[in-house]
């Protein structure tokens, strides 16, 4: 079915919805309307542009509160955590399409108990045996965070338990890993005034949307649209 604002045909497609295109083509109207682009205009930038000064002018968004943002912050502790953070040292032995997956195994099982007899020669072993650059560094890995590596080596780093030697091998898309893990620093909750401006901004974003859409309702109310249902209207306005 053909989609019109108006009288005028909108076209649709690829990562167009024919909401977005009527929604657009609704407010490149009023911006006509308001004298803030000619009729005829058919350049996307100054279309876009003209839209942009348009809701600047006629979508008014409060400025969210300090009380607003206070309650936002102690209703959401989960958002304003620090990571967990560990400092980790590792040995990789990398299993690669040519290698023999039993025999690089059971080569880092046999070093993992050496170094369960004898933990410091880690870094020794490291320099020796270790298919990652780190090896030349001891295995250190330095400081790491969660979504820093891939998912089956975070989920033994961070796994509760004391420091030291992890007393079995991490297999991960790599290969195998020996892995020690020397500290463990918890996650804090971050003050209220480090996160308030985040948090003002995310409230604004929400603020904005929901008038943007009441305006686009209350546009479609007065319009004649055909082929489309504008109600529930979707932000951001402009692709």
């Amino acid at each position: 079915m053909t989609v019109t604002v108006n009288g005028v045909a909108v076209a649709a497609g690829g990562d167009t919805t024919p909401a977005f295109a009527a929604t657009r083509e609704l407010l490149r109207q009023q911006a006509v309307a308001r004298e803030l682009l000619d009729r005829n205009e058919t350049d996307q930038k100054t279309i876009n542009d003209a839209i942009e000064a348009l809701l600047t002018r006629e979508v008014e968004t409060p400025v969210s509160t300090e009380a607003e943002c206070r309650r936002y912050y102690e209703q959401h502790p989960d958002e304003f955590e620090s990571g967990d953070l560990v400092h980790a040292r590792h040995i990789l032995f990398q299993v690669t399409p040519r290698v023999n997956v039993a025999e690089v195994r059971a080569r880092a099982e046999s070093t993992l108990n050496t170094l369960l007899r004898e933990p410091a020669r880690f870094a020794a072993l490291a320099a020796e045996l270790s298919n990652c650059p780190s090896g030349q560094h001891g295995g250190n890995l330095g400081q790491i965070g969660r979504g820093d590596t891939v998912p089956e080596f975070e989920k033994s780093l961070f796994r509760l338990g004391p420091t030291g030697l992890i007393r079995e091998l991490i297999k991960t898309r790599y290969g195998f890993h020996i892995v020690a893990v020397d500290r463990r620093i918890p996650g804090t909750k971050l003050p209220f005034e480090q996160v308030r401006e985040q948090i003002a901004e995310r409230l604004q974003t929400g603020v904005e949307e929901k008038a943007l859409r009441q305006y686009v309702r209350i546009l479609a109310g007065k319009a004649e649209i055909r082929g489309v249902d504008l109600d529930g209207a979707e932000t951001p306005l402009i692709q």
